[in-house]
């Protein structure tokens, strides 16, 4: 009998120099996707672990929690699980690396053959550009608080 279980997600929300929010697009499971960088955490990890070691694994880049942004206050399950109920944590940071990430590199994360990151302008970013309902509601977010 297949359980229901708790996915937690953590995301962390990058703006560069030039205003621009750096999006992650990935394809798994012939499935292709554009979200918030970030990925699940791991057991005995807390929030903020996950989100640098995250970072650190997909960018290679060190970053600071400015502050926390965004947590699921309703239910929504997995695009990819039926039977997981997501839990995603979005975190505001900062970076004095960000000009190393250049537009389209490739995740340096050798278990993501298939992630690209991109800067984009927030204002010219379309709710129809973000696959996940969460991410389109932080995206909405985010544009009226800047």
């Amino acid at each position: 009998m297949e359980e229901y279980r708790f996915n937690i997600r953590v995301y962390g929300i990058l703006i560069n120099n030039d205003g621009k929010v750096l999006l992650s697009t990935e394809r798994r499971k012939g499935f292709e996707f554009t979200k918030f960088p970030g990925g699940g955490m791991d057991w005995g990890e807390g929030s903020k672990d996950c989100i640098i070691r995250e970072i650190k694994e997909e960018l290679g880049i060190e970053i600071e929690i400015k502050k926390l942004f965004y947590l699921t206050e309703h239910f929504q399950t997995s695009a990819f699980r039926e039977k997981d109920q997501l839990i995603s944590i979005y975190y505001l940071l900062e970076s004095n690396e960000l000009s190393r990430i250049e537009d389209g590199m490739l995740s340096l994360d050798p278990n993501e053959e298939e992630n690209f990151f991109y800067w984009h302008e927030l204002d010219q970013i379309k709710e129809e550009m973000i696959t996940f309902p969460i991410d389109k509601e932080v995206l909405n977010l985010l544009k009226e608080s800047h």
